[in-house]
């Protein structure tokens, strides 16, 4: 075993909430991404890197979950602290109980309140009457957690951020607003085609373009998807019809015929270009096997560092 560094977690982060990278500057998006290559670096060389000994977090799922749950009860593990695992049927906020209750009890059990939710609104809720950190797991309109994945990600593979180009192709969901917003954020352009009537939400969008506009990106909208993939250094999917548009599922894929991610597609793009997905994927759907299972293909370092962004996070807010 090497010698352990001193890892400090940013100092300006502690007590924040994290609902949407719209609350961040750009430095403190940076200050995060460099903090997660520390704490990888190190759970790789040292182990456990014990910033929250004796720390409790509570996670409230109102959606399954994979990669959001196993990457944040593993990463308060590795800080050292402790994790809660909180479905509707464990909590009474399932039965109807105030969100501002709930907030002003965990408040005072937990050091943070992690939360899964279909609405943005019950997470800002929560945020408002709760005492502690709240982090934002996924909601309609977000996913700011994985959004930081992706920027690692990207910068582990081409050694940057700014001046790099990212094509989003697929549904304008909540991902693609996170991603879309991040890439801003850091100095990227960003490109985003979507099916007619599938454009990302207008109070979201309006947010990205000041983002963009703040920070001197390019920032595209289109219905073509080689169009978006032209000279793109990332290419990203995400699945046609997320939880909660199930029903939807035929009538998807007939208005997203054309936009599968394939290697005809991906011509458009850079030689170089890597391929991301947020999984769980279609292979045959949005991303053909070829392309998600390829050479380009990063998808299980992009999910592996779910785990280090929200161990930042993590690290970072709570007190």
């Amino acid at each position: 075993m090497s010698e352990q560094t001193v890892i400090q977690p940013p100092a300006n982060l502690i007590g924040r909430d994290v609902l949407t990278l719209l609350d961040f500057m750009s430095g403190e998006i940076n200050d995060l991404l460099n903090f997660s290559e520390q704490l990888k670096e190190n759970q790789k060389q040292n182990g456990q890197t014990l910033l929250l000994p004796g720390k409790s977090l509570g996670m409230i799922f109102e959606n399954a979950s994979t990669r959001t749950r196993v990457s944040f009860e593993v990463g308060m593990t590795q800080l050292g602290g402790h994790s809660l695992f909180l479905s509707p049927r464990d909590l009474q906020i399932g039965r109807g109980e105030p969100i501002k209750d709930t907030a002003n009890v965990l408040s005072r059990y937990l050091d943070a309140i992690m939360i899964r939710t279909n609405s943005h609104e019950s997470v800002e809720e929560l945020a408002v009457h709760s005492d502690v950190p709240v982090i934002n797991a996924l909601t309609d309109l977000y996913h700011p957690c994985q959004a930081l994945a992706d920027l690692l990600t990207i910068k582990e593979h081409k050694g940057k951020l700014e001046g790099l180009k990212t094509a989003f192709i697929g549904d304008g969901n909540n991902v693609a607003h996170s991603l879309l917003i991040a890439c801003a954020k850091v100095g990227m352009d960003a490109a985003i085609a979507v099916p007619k009537g599938y454009e990302p939400d207008d109070k979201v969008w309006k947010e990205i373009q000041q983002t963009a506009e703040e920070n001197g990106t390019e920032l595209e909208l289109t219905n073509n998807p080689e169009e978006a993939a032209k000279d793109a250094d990332v290419i990203y999917t995400d699945v046609w019809a997320s939880m909660g548009y199930e029903e939807e599922q035929t009538k998807r894929e007939k208005a997203f015929e054309g936009f599968q991610i394939d290697e005809e597609l991906c011509a458009n793009a850079k030689e170089d270009y890597i391929f991301l997905h947020c999984l769980p994927a279609h292979r045959g759907e949005e991303v053909a096997a070829e392309v998600i299972d390829g050479a380009h293909s990063v998808i299980y370092d992009e999910a592996e560092n779910r785990l280090h962004v929200q161990k930042a996070i993590l690290a970072s807010v709570i007190e």
